[in-house]
């Protein structure tokens, strides 16, 4: 198995595509801490970053479906550059957020980015196996595995630092900096990013398209299994709405707010990083899984009664170590299981099924998160992802990921 480090260094098209989603990634926080920051200050509420929050997960999960259907059609390199293109203008809608009267400017730009975002996720993501040999794909899925994490951990830690040095417009700036180069980096991409189609077969209406993925990730339990096993992180994950107020508790102000963030992108980046050994395993994935959930809600009950807050940043870390694992390997398990014309939309699916898990949880948190303790929120999402992943593995434990893959029948897709 080639090393992560060989990959990138010797596939030129890999490590350009890599690049573009550090760079969107660390763009995407180097916006989103100043501005979870910002939004209290500006308005003497937390509901305002609750609902920036929601807005950017609960647009993704709306578009998800028909944007996996257009990675399915189009050049996925030229979605990926419009996508930034785009984002880059609701980033620089928010240099206009200055006061309580101009918070709504705040979810229209976030909006903005969400749909470029619905749009560039599964093109990037469907686009990873057409840039890697097939003797890559396990090195090169934990280095792009890490990337979220990898721009977690700077864009989160770099944002909280300079939004308290020079303010959060600054950070928008360097935000919408950071889109430009994404894009350019995309355009460098020379390898075709999807597999050739067949022009004799005519297009398939939307909505066609959308039912023949339904129906192929429905009547195959092992890939229905792999499209919801993220959404037990993602319920969990309006604990990030907290961060900023939990910050306020500890007295650490938005640095404290940053490394909150960053230390989450230091977990999901080491997850990946080391399941790299495991992911050859296919028995042991399912299992895996199971596990990286239930760590996520124990470390997060965890974090709910310490005192400390070192101790609250390890319980975060080691809450988002087991949500990197659980996407990393379920990404690379989906790889495995979905042919290329399909990969696209079930993939969307997943990233759908999970976006609409995190804006669920972030919007109960919004409902409650001026009447009830930090510390009560951290519980109740830490336990809502302990108890999912149980009924989970119950539901899965019969399921084997060894046995040879089905190619899709059309009389049942359909």
């Amino acid at each position: 198995m080639p090393s992560a480090l060989s990959v990138l260094r010797r596939n030129r098209n890999f490590r350009n595509l890599f690049l573009a989603e550090l760079v969107v990634f660390g763009a995407d926080w180097f916006v989103m801490v100043p501005l979870l920051v910002l939004l209290p200050k500006l308005t003497g509420s937390g509901v305002w970053g609750a609902l920036v929050l929601a807005v950017d997960t609960g647009i993704v999960a709306l578009l998800l479906p028909y944007t996996g259907t257009i990675a399915d059609r189009i050049d996925r390199r030229k979605i990926m550059i419009a996508a930034n293109v785009a984002a880059l203008g609701g980033v620089l809608l928010l240099l206009g957020v200055r006061g309580s009267g101009t918070a709504w400017l705040a979810m229209l730009g976030i909006g903005v980015v969400a749909v470029a975002k619905a749009f560039y996720s599964p093109a990037a993501q469907a686009a990873l196996p057409n840039v890697l040999d097939p003797e890559e794909l396990a090195a090169g899925n934990a280095v792009a595995g890490s990337a979220w994490g990898t721009m977690t951990v700077v864009g989160a830690s770099l944002g909280g630092v300079l939004s308290a040095v020079a303010g959060p417009y600054v950070c928008f700036w360097v935000g919408a900096g950071g889109l430009v180069l994404a894009a350019l980096l995309a355009a460098w991409i020379r390898r075709p990013l999807q597999a050739p189609r067949d022009r004799d077969r005519p297009a398939q209406q939307t909505w066609v398209a959308i039912r023949e993925a339904l129906g192929y990730i429905g009547h195959r339990p092992r890939v229905l299994a792999l499209v919801t096993v993220k959404s037990a992180v993602g319920l969990g994950n309006g604990v990030l709405t907290v961060f900023p107020l939990l910050a306020g508790v500890y007295g650490v102000g938005a640095l404290g707010a940053g490394l909150l963030f960053a230390v989450r992108g230091a977990g999901a980046l080491v997850g990946p990083i080391l399941m790299r050994r495991v992911l050859g395993n296919r028995a042991w994935l399912l299992p895996g899984l199971a596990l990286s959930m239930s760590l996520y809600g124990l470390a997060y009950l965890g974090t709910s009664v310490v005192g400390w807050f070192p101790l609250v940043l390890v319980l975060v870390f080691v809450a988002h170590f087991a949500g990197g694992s659980n996407w990393v390997m379920s990404n690379f398990a989906l790889q495995g299981e979905v042919p290329d014309r399909l990969r696209g939309r079930v993939f969307a699916t997943d990233m759908m099924l999970a976006t609409l898990a995190i804006s669920v949880s972030q919007l109960v948190v919004a409902s409650v998160v001026d009447i009830v303790d930090e510390r009560v929120v951290l519980a109740g999402c830490g336990l809502v992802t302990l108890v999912y992943a149980i009924g989970w593995r119950v539901a899965t434990r019969q399921l084997s990921l060894t046995d040879p893959v089905a190619e899709p029948d059309p009389s049942v897709v359909r």
